[in-house]
């Protein structure tokens, strides 16, 4: 008889669900087991719900927008092994997975120069900053070639995302990914993680002037998608997620379990919040 595992909403997961049943998935499997087991801890917070149904209704929605990192994929074994590498290649100290987790969702280029200065840290705040300046050209292409060689090797689709991207596209809603990864990165991790069919457009950090929170990398997504922004939800898993969407006009719902620079998402100001897109898939799915 297949084990079961329970899903954060209690639904009984088979093996083939569970992603710590696969090499890949462990990671995944660990951090959704810790995330699991303090949700059970008595008033940690108040039951989940799909979305705030008093704010948002599931006819208003045109499109959706979903974020990458911590929202569809949880890639961050991709970027501590990439980091890692580039940093023995620098003759640098390593840097643990945990330190790594709140520097993530600004961009890479943001992410190159946190971890510069962390390691960095023991060094005088001046003289750091221009040695990050010196080393971050060496640094930024150490870490494309190690990053583009592993992508997509030590992470893992959260669940419910799959099941969650099919029935947003069976209630056809045109989809689009916008993520502050680099599209050269976004688009190889959809490709190997079997996402990309999902989506009409796929936009990275670099495919506009600015990368979220700004609003404009939204807005433009709205224009690519045909949508107005009143009408297109954004799905993700941070600050810089809410913030985009808010300033640019659109309904947000974060996910639970991503990263959000290490602070608690609930923190954070948005429309709803969930423990699986497959939630918001079943109930965008009612329009």
């Amino acid at each position: 008889m297949k084990a079961k595992h329970k899903s954060l909403s209690g639904r009984a997961l088979s093996d083939e669900a569970c992603p710590g049943r696969t090499r890949r998935g462990a990671v995944a499997c660990w951090r959704w087991s810790i995330f699991r087991r303090f949700h059970r801890c008595a008033g940690a917070f108040p039951p989940l719900l799909p979305v705030n149904l008093n704010t948002l209704n599931p006819s208003g929605v045109d499109a959706v927008i979903v974020d990458l990192d911590g929202t569809m994929v949880d890639t961050m074994g991709d970027f501590n092994e990439a980091l890692n590498r580039m940093l023995r290649d620098l003759s640098l100290p390593a840097i643990a997975a945990d330190q790594v987790e709140s520097m993530v969702g600004k961009g890479s280029e943001h992410l190159l120069r946190s971890v510069l200065k962390h390691v960095l840290a023991p060094v005088d705040q001046a003289q750091a900053a221009i040695k990050i300046e010196a080393l971050f050209p060496q640094a930024w292409a150490r870490y494309q070639h190690h990053y583009l060689e592993i992508n997509g090797s030590h992470s893992a689709v959260y669940p419910g995302v799959v099941q969650g991207l099919q029935a947003l596209q069976g209630a056809g809603l045109p989809l689009a990914c916008l993520t502050n990864k680099p599209l050269a990165f976004a688009q190889p991790l959809l490709q190997a993680k079997g996402l990309d069919g999902f989506f009409a457009r796929v936009f990275g950090g670099d495919s506009f002037e600015r990368k979220k929170p700004d609003p404009l990398p939204l807005v433009k997504t709205c224009e690519a998608l045909g949508t107005s922004a009143a009408r297109t939800l954004m799905l993700g898993d941070s600050s810089n997620d809410a913030q985009a969407a808010r300033a640019a006009g659109c309904p947000v719902v974060l996910v639970t379990y991503g990263y959000n620079h290490g602070q608690p998402v609930r923190h954070v100001d948005a429309d709803g919040y969930v423990d699986s897109l497959e939630q918001v898939g079943q109930w965008l799915a009612r329009r």
